[in-house]
């Protein structure tokens, strides 16, 4: 219904460079893996220290967006972005994200 593989693959590659767009586009946020590894499903990222990822989290849940805790032997923050997230979802995570880091970078 939604077009194909080709479509589906498009979808998931802007989705994922949204979000590591906004990952990349300063210095407040870092993200875990080399950009040749990146996954298009799991975006890992932290901000400047795990005390504001502890807030992050925490305001992000209260802000309806859950989930983004990263996998418990890395840490961090992890956006799991599989077919059937919507892209305006992430579009929401990254604007959640830009006012985070305005208010708190």
């Amino acid at each position: 219904d939604m077009g194909g593989l080709g479509p589906m693959t498009a979808r998931n590659e802007a989705k994922a460079q949204a979000l590591y767009g906004e990952i990349d586009r300063g210095d407040f946020w870092s993200g875990h893996a080399a950009e040749k590894d990146r996954s298009r499903m799991n975006v890992t990222f932290r901000t400047p220290s795990s005390e504001l990822d502890a807030i992050f989290l925490a305001e992000a849940d209260a802000s309806g967006l859950m989930g983004l805790k990263g996998h418990r032997s890395v840490g961090g923050l992890r956006a799991s972005i599989y077919n059937a997230c919507e892209p305006r979802s992430v579009a929401t995570l990254v604007e959640f994200m830009r006012s985070f880091e305005a208010a708190r970078g």
